[in-house]
């Protein structure tokens, strides 16, 4: 499995996996398994089940999705360097497109999978920032190892990362973002990623 792929999987993983217990209780890993069960539970309710029922549920599941990830700084992340050359207004439409990117490339897989489990291994709080390594079992008897990065604000523990068998979901789009404004220009990633939302 290439690294992309290996990515898809995994953001897809962590929405509907049941856990294994580890004794583990921090913070941020409770409101990391509340947004699992939350999804768990959309994905297993009987009213949501039929194709009448299909952009009721993607809309649920999107709601608690955002609850849970930091869109806005994983979008800065993602530009890196050319996030600090782009205007207030360039910066607010940028997030909304990088919302859809992920919304677009990951849904139908997070609908699509069977149920299995996540063993979490370890949770480092370090002031404001957390990691979570968990061990996800697939359901072809695969284990992939992964590490959510979070940080706090308020109250909550928002998702502004993870990695894949040390492939960061963040610096992979990083590293497209900046071919593609490199070789042309940030108004062409811009246009990309609005043809594509026009795919949908």
């Amino acid at each position: 499995m290439n690294r992309i792929a290996l990515i898809q999987s995994v953001l897809s993983l962590f929405f509907i996996f049941g856990t294994v217990g580890d004794g583990l209780t921090g913070e941020p890993l409770d409101q990391l398994k509340a947004t699992t069960d939350k999804v768990l539970a959309i994905l297993s309710d009987p009213h949501l089940k039929s194709p009448k029922k299909d952009r009721e549920r993607k809309e649920k599941i999107l709601k608690t999705v955002d609850e849970r990830f930091d869109w806005e700084e994983m979008a800065r992340r993602s530009l890196g360097r050319h996030w600090a050359q782009r205007s207030p207004e360039e910066r607010r439409d940028f997030v909304p497109l990088f919302r859809e990117l992920l919304e677009r490339v990951y849904m139908n897989k997070v609908e699509g999978y069977s149920w299995n489990k996540i063993l979490y291994e370890n949770e480092l709080i370090d002031g404001n920032y957390a990691s979570i390594r968990v061990k996800i079992f697939t359901a072809k008897d695969q284990t992939i190892q992964v590490e959510y990065r979070s940080w706090k604000k308020g109250e909550h523990w928002l998702v502004y990362d993870f990695s894949v068998e040390g492939v960061s979901l963040i610096n992979n789009y990083r590293t497209q973002f900046n071919e593609i404004i490199t070789k042309s220009s940030y108004s062409e990633l811009v246009k990309r990623l609005k043809d594509k939302s026009t795919q949908k």
